[in-house]
Order: structure tokens, then C-alpha cells, then sequence
């Protein structure tokens, strides 16, 4: 039997991934799985995120099922109790002599664009300066939708392949993103640094019935997909849209774009379960919260068809008989797992 794709087997550890929403957690214990790791998060008496192992080291029962006190968090087994960076303080049954060896991991949390950031590899690596950078966010003059979330019953490369797959859409979005040219016009990948870019130019077709009424311009227009992912899981969906004859590759970007970007943070659960985050920015119609409001619940119809996809590839995967194959538009999915696969790599003692 054919061997899994690359970069199915293990995750690239030392840097962010979101773990949620930054108001999903706050003075409650609660639990998430990242990376086949138990962690429990909380928030301290002055906001601040912890994030600690979800397992007390007596006899591993989950730190979600104690309580907090203060800045603490008190396992409800036997009252042992941790700080925020694992150590044990308290021992209520042996006061005058501590277990020494009675500590949990402990995780760098950081709040950013409205999302709460674990860093899941060596702490002493971590820096905040590696959380994707996101032009324009305080910019009065872009607009921004609610930030979603979802689980997907697939391993978290299913959902980047998907969004490096620009053709997709014309079978998947019938009645949102799908359009003219999105079935058979060639594609351009390119490699970066840290991930993929696959675009291409349709010129001179009706736009997709998700974007027809927030442009200016029409009925025709020209169209850039720009799907771009960068390591360990983040992808960066840009639609941008001008007038017809304004468009292509060779040309300085219209001054009447209509640009919006889908930003998307894929957290690995286990190996056949993610989950999905993501919020759009729009650099046009900034307040008009009824288009922002639409454009969510559009993004979340088309993401929960992607999932039903997704899971099914997942279960088709799982149990196949038979080999697979790649197409020529798995191009750029299959460089950006083969960067995954040697980042997993290189990580190896």
C-alpha cells in the first residue's frame, strides 16, 4: 500500500498555534487537546492567559476537573497546587515535605488579533515576534467579520491541501466562491521561505455569487485567487477583485481593488481531527456590520462544505483498498507538506 502523504506523521512543534478565540477563555479551567497534548487554560487575576499540562502528576487526573484559587490552579484529588509555570507550591498533605518532583508543563500563551496562541515546542524557543503578522488590522478604513471556529473530523494537511487547491471551488462552492475560470485556468505556484503561494488571474468574467453585491464595479470584473499557506498551518485566502481591464499580473494593483482577505488558523487535535479558526478583512465597506454579518455566515456555509468533503477524504484515506494519486493541481499542497515533513524532521534529536 502507498504510504500516507507527506507530513501526516508527527507536527512541527516549535512555534504558535491558536488554541481559540481570546474570549473562549477566562476564569474557568478550560481543557483543549493540541498536538495529542491534554491542556487545561485559564486566566490569572490580572488576565493574563496560562496554559498548563491537564494531568496532576500524583495520578494524572485532569487539572480542568480542580479549581482555581488566586493565580493557582488546586487539583481536586488531593489539593496539590500549581502556578502558572507548573511548579508545585502547595502540597496540603505533606506540607513539610513537598513532593520534589511535582511539576507540569507549562506553555507561553500570548493574545494576539484576537486569538489565543500556544507555543507547543521548547519555551526557551518562543518568541512573539513569530506570530503571523496581519497588515491593516487596526486600520479604521478595513472592515472585519466575527471571528469563527469549527472542528473538523480530519487530519489538519486535509485542510491545508484544501486551501492550496484553488480549483476546488468550482465543484465544492457552487453557490458561493466557485466562478468562471476556476475549473481549468493554469495555475502559478511559488515557494517561500515558510510556505506555498498558488494563484492565478481570471480576467473578464461575472464575479462569484458570495462577492456580485460588495463591488463597485461590474457586471464583468477581473479576479485574483491567491491562496498562500505558511508553516506549521496558517493559510492566507486573498480575493482581489477590479474593474475589467484593470487586472492581471503584469499590471500595478487598480487603485479601485476590492480586496478581501480570509485569514485561517488550522490546529492540529490528533491525527484525524483539527480545529478550524478564521476571520475576514475587507479593505472596503468597513462599518457596515449587516455585509460583515453576511460574509460570515457565507464563510461558514462554504467552510461546513469543505468539511463534509474533508471527513470523507479522511474516511476514504483511512480505509483504502488502493493506491491514490496526485493531479497537477496538488502541486502546491505537495510542496508545502514536503516543507512540513523536513521542519518535522529537523526537530528529531
Amino acid at each position: 500500500m502507498r504510504p500516507d502523504l507527506a507530513g501526516s506523521t508527527g507536527y512541527i512543534r516549535n512555534c504558535w498555534y491558536v488554541a481559540g478565540r481570546s474570549e473562549d477563555f477566562g476564569r474557568a479551567l478550560t481543557p483543549v487537546t493540541m498536538l495529542e497534548e491534554k491542556i487545561v487554560i485559564f486566566r490569572d487575576t490580572q488576565d493574563n492567559p496560562v496554559a498548563l499540562e491537564d494531568a496532576c502528576p500524583h495520578r494524572k487526573l485532569p487539572l480542568s476537573r480542580g479549581t482555581i484559587e488566586g493565580d493557582t490552579v488546586v487539583c481536586g484529588y488531593h489539593g496539590l497546587t500549581f502556578d502558572r509555570t507548573g511548579e508545585c507550591v502547595i502540597a496540603p498533605t505533606q506540607l513539610d515535605n513537598p513532593p520534589r518532583r511535582a511539576a507540569v508543563q507549562s506553555y507561553p500563551a500570548e493574545d494576539r488579533w484576537g486569538f489565543l496562541w500556544l507555543w507547543m515546542g521548547e519555551p526557551e524557543k518562543s518568541g512573539t515576534a513569530d506570530i503571523i503578522d496581519i497588515p491593516n488590522f487596526d486600520n479604521t478604513d478595513w472592515g472585519k467579520t466575527p471571528k469563527g471556529g469549527m472542528s473538523m473530523a480530519c487530519h489538519y494537511l486535509y485542510i491545508i491541501d484544501n486551501l492550496l487547491d484553488p480549483s476546488h471551488v468550482a465543484w465544492v462552492h457552487l453557490t458561493s466562491f466557485a466562478g468562471a475560470g476556476t475549473d481549468n485556468r493554469p495555475l502559478d505556484v511559488e515557494e517561500i521561505e515558510d510556505g506555498v503561494i498558488v494563484s492565478r488571474w481570471v480576467l473578464g468574467e461575472a464575479p462569484p455569487p458570495y462577492y456580485q453585491d460588495m463591488l463597485p464595479f461590474g457586471p464583468t470584473c477581473d479576479r485574483k485567487q491567491h491562496y498562500e499557506c505558511r508553516m506549521p498551518s496558517t493559510a492566507i485566502n486573498m480575493s482581489v477583485y477590479t474593474p475589467a481591464g484593470e487586472g492581471g499580473a503584469d499590471k500595478p494593483l487598480s487603485k479601485d481593488a476590492f480586496i478581501n482577505i480570509s485569514y485561517n488558523f488550522i490546529t492540529p487535535v490528533d491525527a484525524t481531527s483539527s480545529r478550524y479558526f478564521w476571520f475576514q478583512h475587507r479593505n472596503m465597506h468597513a462599518n457596515d456590520e449587516a455585509l460583515s454579518a453576511r460574509m460570515f455566515e457565507g464563510a461558514k456555509m462554504a467552510f461546513k462544505e469543505d468539511q463534509d468533503v474533508l471527513e470523507n477524504v479522511q474516511t476514504g484515506m483511512d480505509s483504502r483498498k488502493s493506491g491514490y494519486l496526485n493531479l497537477a493541481l496538488d502541486a502546491g499542497a505537495m510542496r508545502f507538506r514536503a516543507k512540513v515533513a523536513k521542519a518535522i524532521t529537523g526537530e528529531q534529536p
